[in-house]
């Protein structure tokens, strides 16, 4: 790969930097910076401006609406996008289900829901885990079965860590149409109406306060026929497809770069032995490391950027990427911590809310931290867990 920018790839990066300097708006910036609560409506309406530009969907091929970028310019918007703050478009629609009805799904579906998704007026969850099939989840359990007319399936089950199923206005899910054979030959692709009769979602606060997940229970829930991707018995093959784009997704270099820039803004602010924390070798050390890893990550997300540009889907790279990418987000969110000492103990739930004016004990920066360090922690085992993704490399990788 050759990584130096030519002429065409420059003047892009600066028409990104313009872009965003004249159209990201400040206060959701100052959200994100700040590490404060988002909403719906945060991304919506950052979305619905990078669908006015057409820069929504970098990874979508051209003739479905994408930009057409070379894997390099994708490179290019993904940096400037992380240095300053802006939100990620949300991966359910544009990122993991829209690569699945392209691939998979029939021309009657991609009409009815592409565009939906392009401009975020539809909003995607993921019906994956169950109570019982998270990390082995081809043990789902959640059962569609055709009525007599033959014209919709009846569902039954539940569905859990649902992120954003409180908004969505679909789901895809996986179902199980037969109990016949090798469990994952009975998992079906279904896309569901959330405002079906029968769905109740209940919301999962987690440890840092915040609702973004949620259990979704569906009972006697009736889809049509044709909201059905492929055909029976093919959503385990689908769902593999999908997984591999979420993989990918769940890196985030850019963002881990922002990161370690505001964590040697800290550590240049703290004292240890009288001295900027950012002095302290056994520290720097710890961030040089870090930085390392993170500098190695963003070589393997290039190349697979670059498969994905030749129309190849990622394979056991995207595995790759989500372990190494959760275990630097987890190692800066500690070095964060530590940054700030003791400072980083309290642990108040209310100070990720927009309205939150109390005074911060310790240096501003600090009051975030122990709500984001603990939720992090999660990063390691959504997205298929890094001990199932070593697996996965062992396997595809290394024949084992």
């Amino acid at each position: 790969m050759d990584l130096n920018y030519s002429p065409e790839d420059q003047k892009f990066q600066l028409e990104v930097r313009e872009f965003l300097a004249n159209e990201y708006p400040a206060d959701l910036q100052k959200k994100v910076a700040n590490g404060t609560k988002l909403v719906k409506e945060d991304y919506v309406r950052w979305q619905k401006i990078l669908a006015k530009k057409g820069w929504v969907a970098p990874g979508w091929p051209e003739e479905f609406g994408g930009p057409g970028w070379t894997p390099v310019q994708k490179y290019i918007f993904d940096e400037e996008c992380g240095l300053v703050n802006s939100l990620r478009t949300v991966a359910f629609g544009l990122v993991m289900l829209a690569p699945v009805l392209m691939k998979f799904g029939t021309e009657e579906q991609r009409e009815k829901y592409l565009g939906d998704i392009y401009n975020s007026d539809v909003w995607w969850c993921q019906g994956y885990s169950e109570p019982n099939a998270g990390s082995d989840l081809a043990s789902l359990q959640t059962k569609a079965i055709k009525d007599e007319s033959g014209e919709n399936y009846i569902v039954n089950g539940t569905k859990i860590w649902t992120t954003q199923g409180h908004y969505a206005d679909m789901m895809f899910a996986l179902v199980r149409t037969s109990q016949e054979d090798k469990k994952q030959k009975g998992i079906s692709f279904l896309l569901i109406d959330m405002n079906t009769p029968g769905i109740t979602v209940d919301p999962i606060v987690t440890v840092d306060g915040m609702h973004v997940v949620n259990q979704v229970f569906l009972e006697d829930v009736k889809v049509p026929v044709e909201n059905l991707v492929g055909t029976e018995g093919l959503g385990w093959t689908i769902a593999k497809s999908l997984l591999m784009h979420e993989r990918t997704y769940i890196a985030q270099v850019p963002r881990s770069k922002k990161q370690i820039e505001r964590l040697k803004k800290i550590a240049t602010k703290e004292q240890y032995n009288g001295k900027p924390l950012i002095e302290d070798p056994a520290f720097k050390a710890k961030i040089s490391a870090v930085e390392i890893e993170l500098m190695a990550l963003e070589m393997t997300n290039l190349r697979v950027l670059s498969k994905l540009a030749s129309g190849d889907a990622p394979g056991a790279e995207s595995s790759l990427l989500k372990v190494k990418g959760t275990e630097v987000q987890q190692s800066i969110t500690a070095l964060l911590m530590e940054a700030v000492g003791y400072f980083g103990f309290p642990y108040s739930k209310e100070v990720m809310l927009n309205d939150w004016q109390d005074e911060a004990i310790g240096p501003e920066e600090a009051a975030v931290l122990a709500p984001h360090y603990f939720d992090w922690r999660k990063s390691s085992i959504y997205g298929g867990s890094n001990e199932i993704q070593k697996n996965i490399m062992a396997k595809a990788v290394l024949g084992l």
